[in-house]
């Protein structure tokens, strides 16, 4: 009988390589896969689209609550801080409850709180509302991240995940453009009763159509446990890049579409609620740009796809300086897709590093990539507020250059560690 260890070795083999004939997990074409593509497509929409729900009328919630810009900016701020925090804790319970019931239980939370946020008296109650209601929906990216991980065959994972990317692009932008519209006609609560409900059809089609996992095994709530696989993520450099990669999108991302509503709405511009609201119509580009990152990380390899990425959002960040519309929207096109394409490559290739604990390293990553929107709004704002739009492109543009940094040490590491390899290879072949 096989030990114990080979049989891990095998179970390792078949999911590096993919090819085993036995292997059940989901592919294109196999039975399953469009459910649960459809499924978790529709969970990315409900959650980006209740989590930036008030993104797009910051600029009403000032005027109804007499709030400056980066006091505002805290009902997007409170709800992605609040994600970051819990991401971790409910990433342990799908370690034993499963990833689906968690799912399912933080969709069916965040959307009753959803229900509720159009009706709060004054910007505290809102606040907090949104920050209960982020911290319901940390129970989404990293469960679902942990769901592809291990119910997808490895070559199907980044365009998997891309896919869920892709409904978080749809969901950003839908939920602006509805609550936009809705705002214009009938105020900022109705546009956010919109969206709640918008998010319940989401949760119901979710619930519908994932199907089962065939391959979760319950774990522990163990602490210990828990402290030393997060212990082992943080001090795996590679994870740590991506960790700080995603961050640094995100605080780009994060300032930009917190604060655009209030330039589009000033002069020279002075944009209609309902048309700032269809600006976001530009998540259309990340849709296709997070879509596509696996083939550009089959064309240019990990490293390449996320210089053409950083290089493309800061392209976009100087082209919107320009006091022309058309400047500005070429300049977010850029930008959506510069960020979607980043994220899908440092999320997916978290999944694909980590080879025990994913959803604590997929919760890690989640962590690390809200903590990064809830400080690019707040610093966003706080920067639009002192230097106006340029002031934000430059918070923006530090952050790309931390990616960049943080990139390019990558490719330092990498190529100490291959001369390590071949100096050592060469001196077993001379001692033989």
């Amino acid at each position: 009988m096989p030990s114990a260890s080979t049989k891990a070795a095998a179970t390792r083999a078949v999911a590096d390589t993919g090819h085993d004939s036995a292997d059940t997990r989901l592919s294109p074409g196999r039975p399953g896969y469009r459910r649960m593509s459809l499924a978790l497509f529709a969970a990315g929409v409900a959650t980006f689209a209740l989590l930036y729900s008030t993104q797009a009328l910051l600029p009403a919630v000032s005027a109804e609550f007499g709030a400056s810009a980066s006091a505002a900016s805290w009902t997007v701020s409170a709800a992605t801080g609040a994600l970051a925090l819990c991401v971790l804790p409910l990433s342990a319970l799908s370690e034993r409850f499963g990833r689906r019931s968690t799912m399912t239980v933080s969709l069916a939370v965040a959307v009753a709180v959803g229900l509720l946020v159009p009706l709060a008296p004054n910007l505290e109650s809102l606040v907090a509302l949104r920050a209960v209601q982020g911290a319901a929906l940390a129970g989404v990216p990293a469960s679902a991240m942990a769901f592809l991980a291990e119910e997808v065959r490895p070559k199907a994972l980044i365009a998997a995940i891309g896919l869920f990317v892709a409904g978080n692009s749809i969901g950003g932008m839908s939920g602006r453009i509805v609550t936009g519209w809705v705002a214009q006609l009938w105020g900022w609560r109705a546009g956010l009763a919109a969206v709640g409900l918008m998010a319940v059809a989401c949760a119901v089609a979710f619930r519908a159509l994932l199907p089962k996992a065939r391959h979760f095994t319950p774990g522990t709530l163990n602490p210990r446990a828990l402290a030393r696989t997060v212990r082992g993520h943080l001090a795996d450099p590679l994870l740590l890049r991506l960790y700080a990669i995603g961050a640094l999108f995100m605080t780009v991302f994060g300032a930009v579409y917190t604060v655009i509503g209030y330039r589009l709405a000033e002069a020279p511009f002075s944009l209609p609620q309902g048309v700032v609201g269809s600006i976001f119509l530009v998540y259309l580009v990340g849709t296709v740009s997070s879509a596509a990152a696996g083939k550009l990380v089959g064309r240019l390899g990990r490293r390449g796809a996320l210089y053409l990425a950083v290089s493309t959002t800061a392209a976009g960040l100087l082209l919107s300086l320009a006091d022309a519309l058309p400047a500005v929207l070429a300049g977010l096109v850029l930008i959506t897709a510069g960020f979607f394409a980043g994220h899908a490559v440092a999320s997916s290739s978290v999944s694909r590093t980590a080879r025990t604990g994913r959803a604590q390293a997929s919760a890690l990553y989640q962590s690390a990539y809200y903590l990064g929107s809830s400080a690019g709004g707040t610093l966003g704002a706080v920067a639009f507020h002192a230097g106006g739009w340029a002031g934000t492109v430059l918070i923006g543009l530090v952050a790309v250059l931390g990616v960049v940094s943080v990139t390019l040490y990558g490719t330092h590491s990498a190529r100490v560690e291959a001369r390590r390899v071949k100096a050592l290879r060469h001196e077993v072949a001379t001692a033989a």
